[in-house]
């Protein structure tokens, strides 16, 4: 070949002499110009292997049902703007999903549908493939009636940052659905849809069901694959259903969980995928719940949302449960270890691997890496303070530390598994309040950098740690105060997410009666 390697697509030239010298003050190397006139000779056949893998086919899921274009709908049909996009697509004419409908979180890729992941930086970018759990869901006979709102880049718990505008609370729209599952909360609880399939990194499924009065369970780390969504760190991402009871938040688990002949280096082939639905008896006889200090009376707590989890906490021993006060010193660093384990590889997701799920050793949805690589460098200014501000410090710690403090705290999340599983030793669920506080209000359309930041993370306290631990954990509805939902979180052992959706549909069924 010629200079540059001629692909079937792109031109791929080898590096020229000027790009080594760059790389090489980058990689700390002192070279001289004779020998990085030897390096290029040595880094030329190099880029022949590129122009090999573009001259290949790109593998590509496939994409099994029909659908309609569908459109964006006009404010008078969006009142609580929890739409993104509206389209129908119609799966298997039976299954456990028959007569569901079901509506994706908008960082979940479904082909034709134009996704934005809550960011103008993805304006315009159209998924080929479908995701994963798009394709079980549709296997399973359910029909899927389009894509929520979700937060800029899901990175906040508020839902006030998303580039098509705030996502209302159903019960007050003066105030936040919460995030970044925004959309998916506000259309269950105004009962457009059936089931949603939400994300949680930090807390977006727990938060919002919290927010807005619906249920959600973040599943047991790796349970269920996150082939075809966006991330924010591999090790935190989880995908997982969200419902208006506690049966179809079983029922959809059922369809979503399972390996996904290893496309998604996240999940274990070992872990046990399990009939969610049986698990539900409609009593808690013979579990120990225990009440965690520490998630009570934080400096955000609202004293009304912990009055009302503690009091609705008790009710468990009317359904065969004991419930006990237990300690998790740990828990009050928790949120701090999570954050540092995790920024680190935030940063690695938001520029080496191009946002778009390129995790060494994943299946990567290679249209939407080529799409993010060029607009993450031509419109980064659209990207929210909340991924601005990680962003900076996470590269000046890296180019101040190395990795060095990220492996610490992924050190320090085994020891925090580990305090929470001698707690889960001890009783079955572990219980606080989903959010310290009711939804917050939404800043006005002005509200500067700092409001914006102030109100997209104080809520993750309680939520968070899980992430970082993998335990099952799930927000049920516990009542209302001041027209607004209180949000319960129920914590289980690893694997063990029958067990946290028999103790939520236990506590459900005392609602019933």
């Amino acid at each position: 070949m010629s200079d540059a390697e001629v692909s079937g697509g792109r031109e791929i030239p080898p590096p020229s002499v000027e790009e080594l010298r760059s790389s090489a003050a980058a990689l700390h190397f002192e070279l001289s110009d004779a020998e990085l006139e030897e390096f290029a000779l040595f880094t030329a056949p190099l880029a022949g292997d590129y122009a090999l893998v573009e001259s290949l086919p790109d593998p590509r899921l496939p994409v099994k049902y029909p659908r309609e274009p569908g459109g964006r709908p006009p404010t008078g049909d969006n009142p609580l703007n929890a739409w993104y996009w509206k389209s129908t697509i119609r799966g298997a004419p039976r299954g456990k999903l028959a007569g569901k409908r079901i509506v994706v979180k908008d960082n979940i890729c479904v082909a034709g549908l134009p996704m934005m992941n809550g960011s103008a930086v993805w304006e315009g970018f159209v998924p080929e493939q479908d995701a994963t759990v798009v394709t079980r869901v549709l296997d399973a006979g359910a029909e899927i009636l389009g894509k929520a709102v979700c937060e800029n880049f899901c990175f906040s718990g508020g839902s006030h940052t998303s580039a098509t505008g705030p996502v209302l609370n159903p019960h007050n729209p003066a105030h936040m659905s919460g995030g970044s599952s925004s959309g998916c909360a506000a259309l269950i609880v105004a009962g457009e849809c059936d089931m949603a399939i939400g994300g949680d990194q930090g807390g977006s499924i727990r938060m919002p069901s919290s927010f807005s009065g619906c249920y959600g369970i973040k599943p047991t780390y790796g349970l269920v694959p996150y082939t075809g969504a966006f991330p924010i760190d591999p090790g935190v991402d989880h995908l997982g259903p969200m419902a208006a009871c506690v049966a179809n938040c079983a029922l959809l688990l059922e369809v979503l969980a399972g390996f996904d002949d290893g496309r998604d280096p996240r999940q274990d082939p070992r872990l046990e995928v399990k009939a969610y639905t049986r698990a539900l008896t409609g009593d808690a006889q013979g579990l120990r719940i225990g009440l965690v200090t520490q998630g009570f009376g934080t400096p955000v707590s609202e004293p009304d949302v912990d009055r009302i989890v503690r009091e609705q906490a008790l009710r468990f021993t009317d359904a065969g449960a004991s419930v006990i006060e237990l300690s998790i010193p740990e828990h009050t660093q928790a949120t701090g270890i999570m954050l540092a384990s995790m920024l680190d590889g935030a940063l690695t997701t938001f520029t080496d691997y191009s946002g778009a799920g390129a995790t060494p050793k994943g299946y990567a949805f290679t249209d939407a890496v080529r799409f993010y690589n060029e607009k993450r460098r031509t419109r980064a200014m659209s990207m929210p303070v909340t991924v601005k501000t990680v962003l900076l410090f996470a590269h000046v710690m890296r180019e101040r530390y190395g990795v060095y403090y990220s492996a610490k705290a992924q050190n320090l999340v085994r020891a925090l598994r580990a305090a929470y599983d001698a707690a889960l030793a001890e009783v079955d669920i572990l219980l606080m309040p989903t959010t310290p506080m009711k939804a917050l209000k939404i800043p006005a359309p002005d509200a500067g950098q700092a409001e914006i930041m102030a109100n997209a993370l104080p809520m993750i306290g309680n939520t968070a740690p899980f992430d970082a631990t993998g335990h099952p954990s799930m927000s049920v509805p516990a009542g209302m105060s001041q027209g607004l939902p209180v949000g319960m979180m129920l914590t289980g052992r690893l694997g063990e997410d029958d067990v946290v959706l028999r103790a939520a549909h236990a506590w459900e069924q005392l609602g019933n009666r």
